[in-house]
């Protein structure tokens, strides 16, 4: 089992641990209304007013030291599955999360990453959620991990425990380079913004 994180809790991946090279980032929860047993992302219908789908996205910007983009491609979603230097890469869309276990996964390769690129931001947006009206009221047992690629070692685990009700957005958390480290935080912020491209745009 991996190290079960905290809000606002960091840890160091790679000290001691020289051979991680690639990580595995999942990303999921279960609507309110519909709950799955062990589903990540499981099931993610019926959790609307009225039986609606809640399409969740997870996405993921690759910033410079400065905290910005450097360009279109450094932002990873469904609609562009991989970054400009190809070190991290979408498994796909989901859009219903059927189905148990990790349902829309990142992989990182952190030996690939560009050494322009310092921090890797984790998002996850609910899709068209103002035409739809629907927020993170309606999902709980939120949660990121992050799993050694090569072992299939569980590293991490953070339960996003707090009430996101009024929320569109939310950042689960981030990987950044401490030095010639790599780091996680569990970030578990949720915010209002209505999309990725809204998001992204704040890092321009």
């Amino acid at each position: 089992m991996g190290i079960n994180l905290v809000k606002g809790q960091k840890i160091d991946l790679t000290k001691g641990r020289s051979s991680l090279s690639s990580v595995m980032v999942g990303l999921g929860w279960d609507p309110v209304e519909k709950k799955k047993s062990g589903g990540f992302l499981g099931g993610l219908l019926g959790g609307g007013g009225g039986g609606a789908e809640v399409d969740c996205d997870a996405s993921v910007l690759l910033l410079d030291e400065n905290g910005k983009l450097q360009a279109k491609k450094n932002l990873v979603y469904f609609g562009n599955k991989a970054s400009q230097d190809g070190s991290v890469v979408h498994s796909g869309d989901n859009l219903t999360g059927a189905g148990d276990g990790d349902d829309e996964v990142i992989n990182v390769n952190l030996n690939a990453i560009s050494p322009s690129v310092h921090k890797l931001v984790f998002v996850v947006n609910i899709y068209q959620a103002k035409q739809r009206k629907q927020d993170f009221g309606l999902i709980q047992n939120a949660f990121i991990r992050l799993v050694d690629n090569s072992t299939k070692e569980e590293l991490v685990h953070y339960n996003l425990s707090e009430n996101y009700a009024g929320k569109t957005s939310l950042f689960p958390g981030e990987l950044y380079r401490h030095g010639s480290e790599w780091k996680f935080s569990a970030v578990g912020e949720g915010t209002s913004d209505l999309d990725i491209g809204s998001i992204a745009n704040k890092y321009l």
